[in-house]
């Protein structure tokens, strides 16, 4: 298999170096500057911090070492690298960072090498990924077509080989809408299961996670268990019932896929039912989110003195619901999410995981997703169309896995296990006996510096 694990392998064997491999990184982001995957590069420390690498002694490296790592440009912040989330008005004042956060000093005892910054649309506002004044981030499947969000500019880093691995956020939806865009696997790990602090935190009220996207349920597995996370007391790794859940509003191919992968869950010897979906939880989540969103936006930009007229019009127009909103409202809110949290976790009485599409359909093209408009409920109500549910993971804390499965019209499909709190080393486990079982995808670039 080719992965990130594979080019830490290749590196301990001596069949290549770090600096190798970190110099075929960096000349692949200039060879597929195209594809807008990243906005920030820091070439010296690349090449400063993959020598002393090499130079490091056997019994420190850790399963990862030497791999080149994309940052997200919006979430933990990365040592050397000046995050903007996407935004002009954040890009004009944006400094590099002067120490790892949490997060990323996980990442780097993990062995990774964080050398810049992939794409996100400003704020993380969008299921595409076309940071303000910059390229937007395309897929490298169809270049027509986004690559997801928000984590999209990750995506297509990895699906082009730019990277093997890369770091990302999911708020709503933001690791496994772009998995599915671009055949990759992410995992939204369990709400407090990784280290969020001391900058990014509870940022989002914590609906939001952060882990990465990868070419293997074995680079997502080994991540996970590599920076020390905790699941919660009891959870299991051997679940055997499955749920399976089609969204009306998935298209054939989409809806496809997942009845696939349940037919290869039942190959594997696991017992898989069909249920409903949630819908009615999931449109609750989905305006649960949209309102946290609008509260913390409006926070940030009163934070750092940013005027709406310096953001994009959408943008301005969420931040204002957030102003508008009554403190008790939002004391509510954390009610309905308490509420939200139970029903979803009532969801497995019969069931050890759910088995559903990421995706409503294939992926629109660039521009879809406009933040030049100011009508926010559309703009919401455009992005769960896309991503059926995808809030609700976030909103109930629960981890949720996306991994692909076969292909349709030249594009990867995407599948999603949802699971209790938890549950994450759980669905590592069912992914990757459906990744055992799925066609195979050829990717469209060989990840750069990987031997031959």
């Amino acid at each position: 298999m080719s992965d990130a694990t594979a080019l830490a392998a290749a590196i301990a064997e001596g069949r290549t170096s770090a600096r190798a491999v970190m110099e075929a990184s960096l000349a692949a982001c200039d060879s597929q500057a195209a594809l807008g995957a990243v906005v920030y590069r820091n070439d010296l420390m690349a090449r400063a911090d993959a020598d002393a690498a090499d130079k490091r002694p056997g019994e420190g490296r850790g399963p990862f070492h030497g791999v080149p790592f994309l940052a997200k440009d919006l979430g933990s912040r990365a040592r050397g690298l000046a995050a903007s989330a996407g935004a002009a008005a954040f890009r004009n004042i944006a400094a590099s960072q002067d120490a790892d956060e949490d997060l990323f000093r996980a990442f780097r005892r993990a062995g990774l090498i964080p050398f810049g910054l992939s794409a996100t649309p400003p704020f993380g506002l969008a299921l595409s990924s076309e940071p303000e004044a910059l390229p937007p981030a395309r897929n490298p499947w169809n270049a027509a077509l986004t690559p997801g969000g928000s984590s999209g500019g990750a995506a297509a880093a990895v699906a082009a080989g730019i990277v093997a691995i890369a770091h990302a956020t999911d708020a709503a939806g933001s690791i496994r809408v772009p998995a599915a865009c671009c055949g990759l696997v992410g995992l939204k790990p369990s709400r407090g299961a990784v280290p969020g602090g001391p900058t990014f935190a509870n940022h989002l009220m914590g609906i939001a996670s952060e882990l990465v996207l990868a070419r293997s349920v074995r680079d997502v597995q080994a991540v996970f268990k590599a920076l020390h996370l905790q699941t919660a007391p009891g959870s299991r790794t051997d679940s055997t019932r499955i749920a399976l859940a089609l969204p009306e509003r998935c298209d054939a191919d989409q809806t496809g896929a997942a009845q696939a992968a349940a037919r290869a869950l039942t190959d594997a010897g696991f017992l898989v039912q069909e249920i409903a979906a949630p819908d009615r939880l999931g449109g609750e989540a989905h305006a649960l989110a949209r309102l946290i969103l609008s509260v913390s936006l409006a926070e940030w930009l009163d934070a750092l003195d940013i005027a709406d007229h310096e953001v994009p019009p959408l943008a301005a127009a969420l931040a204002a619901e957030g102003r508008a909103l009554p403190a008790t409202d939002l004391f509510a809110a954390t009610r309905r999410l308490a509420r939200l949290s139970d029903e979803a976790r009532a969801l497995f009485e019969g069931a050890d995981a759910i088995l559903s599409p990421v995706l409503a359909s294939s992926p629109p093209p660039i521009g879809a997703f406009d933040l030049g408009r100011t009508d926010v409920d559309a703009h919401f109500a455009q992005m769960e169309a896309f991503a059926p549910n995808a809030a609700l993971a976030n909103i109930a804390g629960l981890p949720a896995l996306a991994l692909p499965f076969g292909m349709a019209n030249g594009l990867p499909l995407g599948v999603q296990l949802l699971g209790p709190p938890g549950s994450d080393l759980a669905l590592c486990h069912l992914a990757g006996a459906i990744e055992s079982r799925a066609p195979a995808l050829t990717y469209p670039n060989p990840i750069a510096g990987m031997p031959i």
